[in-house]
């Protein structure tokens, strides 16, 4: 323990005795850390924003929509769910509590007054905010009469309000969408803001209403069934369920492939953790070249420091001390540079993150994870090792006489 306190503080010397070399040595470390940390900040806390918007969805909820493969689609061949299809579950499954049938009309023009902007209009049933879990700040949702009667009433995202220029309380104010008028019944709450894009900018209408608007007949790719069920515990079982009971209706044989698709909040959670992962590993692997080149910079000056201090070394052992206690104040000299440059390179990468997030407009805050604070020092000390022991060798292996011999 002696001999590792005094070459602790023999190393720590030699570091004060040449500041500014040593500054620079750690340079590469510094810059290397600070990469991989700010990078890591930033990938973190947009994960951490999105993973909170998933679980906002609804645990206990999952979504049935249409299967179209890159190739078919290529052909012109889209699948799509039917009307049918909805009723068929809500007969069939008995662990479904509800169900919301729902499509989107597409962007379209939305006007009050002379204040007009585009937004994306969904019609929907009254079910939906049980589903979903999402309910009104202002006003009421789609009811059963609403529903029954396909009247022209909306609901709509907090973000039109100030978009439309739209009374504090825009409870009974008519918009304009399609050719028609449509009363304002209710204000969702808030959602904030996803990728740095609004998700209250959105209007909601009764389903039979949207259905009047795109016509009966009409063939609707994009609809959607939003279920929650009875008990998330059986989630798998309740799936599998699920996708026979669609099978059957949709008449596939054994051999064809599903042509819908059921997911979940968590799957989606899943997949997009599997992504942040690999961008994660992707963007700290280029950034770590700069960890490469600081520790090559370490050998080569700790290889200079060896040379100037090969009198020292020889008069070290010519008063008895060891090669590997020549190597191991050497090593220990190259990981606290490594280490010191690590730590300055964590508080930068840590002041980057948070400033470059500050400066994004709407980016959510950085984040930094234990796993990286951890990983800078050890990888900083991995680098001290790696890239010390050639010079520590070389300088343990010197020959006591030849080396009091140097000039």
């Amino acid at each position: 323990m002696f001999l590792l306190m005094e070459s602790i503080r023999s190393a720590l010397a030699s570091i004060r005795a040449h500041r500014l070399r040593s500054f620079l040595t750690s340079l590469g470390i510094i810059i290397g850390v600070a990469s991989v940390i700010t990078v890591i900040s930033l990938i973190q806390g947009l994960s951490q924003s999105v993973t909170k918007q998933f679980e906002g969805l609804g645990a206990n909820s999952l979504t049935v929509g249409p299967r179209n493969d890159f190739k078919e689609t290529m052909r012109g061949k889209r699948n799509a769910l039917r009307f049918d299809d909805v009723e068929q579950l809500r007969s069939h499954v008995e662990q479904i509590r509800e169900l919301s049938p729902l499509f989107s009309l597409g962007f379209s023009e939305l006007r009050f007054g002379s204040s007009t902007t585009s937004v994306q209009v969904t019609a929907t049933t009254p079910s939906r905010q049980n589903v979903e879990q999402r309910y009104t700040q202002m006003g009421r949702f789609i009811s059963e009469s609403d529903e029954a009667g396909a009247r022209r009433v909306a609901v709509i995202g907090e973000k039109l309000i100030e978009d439309l220029h739209l009374p504090e309380n825009p409870l009974g104010q008519f918009i304009r969408f399609n050719n028609d008028w449509f009363k304002i019944i209710g204000v969702m709450e808030k959602r904030g803001e996803l990728f740095g894009m609004s998700q209250d900018s959105y209007v909601l209408i009764p389903f039979k209403t949207g259905r009047s608007i795109a016509g009966y007949s009409r063939r609707l790719d994009n609809l959607q069934i939003m279920v929650s069920l009875t008990d998330i515990n059986r989630i798998d079982e309740i799936k599998r369920h699920m996708s026979s009971v669609l099978r059957s209706a949709h008449r596939l044989k054994p051999a064809d492939k599903d042509d819908f698709e059921i997911t979940s909040a968590d799957q989606l959670a899943k997949t997009f953790d599997k992504l942040i992962a690999t961008v994660t590993l992707v963007m700290s692997g280029i950034v770590s070249i700069a960890l490469l080149v600081g520790g090559i910079g370490i050998m080569n000056i700790m290889l200079v420091s060896v040379t100037e201090r090969t009198r020292e070394i020889g008069i070290c052992k010519a008063i008895g001390a060891r090669s590997r206690d020549i190597m191991m104040q050497f090593l220990i000299e190259a990981v606290t540079l490594s280490v010191m440059g690590g730590a300055i390179g964590l508080a930068l990468g840590f002041g980057l993150g948070f400033g470059i997030a500050k400066l994004i407009p709407d980016f959510p805050d950085a984040y930094v994870p234990w796993w990286a604070i951890a990983l800078a020092f050890l990888f900083s000390a991995g680098v001290g090792i790696v890239f010390g022991v050639v010079p520590a060798n070389k300088a343990a292996k010197l020959d006591p006489i030849d080396a009091l011999r140097y000039e």
